[in-house]
């Protein structure tokens, strides 16, 4: 098995199973591994439905072979070029990444600045659906 199947190389499979936790990748007839949800894609995947679908020919790289179990562990994510990173806003000076606890009150602001913020947008975002409602129901009384 292990001659077939090496850690690093890369082959292709058909999707036969799709679970919350990961889909199952057949290799062959008699072999199957798993692609761990991690695993999936680049980023944040919440639905793997969303990416797969029973059926699906797709290229994984093998991460591990249990010779005991027999398992196999897959990617499709490491068989995909990165993306490229996209600039994020530099962080605020001083935090230092402390995470053990630290400054609270500092902490505290910022997260409550964050949160602000979003709370200003809703409260401009509410009030101009209000108003076009608003315009709205005029036309239909007229």
């Amino acid at each position: 098995m292990s001659s077939q199947y090496e850690v690093g190389s890369i082959v292709e499979g058909k999707v036969t199973g799709i679970k919350p936790f990961g889909a199952f990748v057949a290799l062959d007839d008699q072999k199957q591994g798993l692609v761990h949800i991690s695993h999936i894609a680049h980023g944040f995947v919440k639905d793997i439905n969303d990416h797969l679908s029973v059926g699906d020919e797709v290229k994984v790289k093998i991460l591990s072979v249990d010779e005991e179990s027999g398992k196999i562990s897959l990617s499709i994510r490491e068989t995909e070029p990165k993306p490229e990173r996209q600039e994020r806003p530099s962080r605020p000076q001083g935090g230092g990444g402390n995470r053990g606890g630290g400054n609270r009150q500092n902490q505290q602001s910022n997260q409550n600045q964050g949160f602000n913020t979003l709370e200003e947008k809703l409260k401009t975002w509410l009030k101009e659906s209000n108003e076009i409602q608003a315009d709205l129901n005029k036309r239909i009384k007229k």
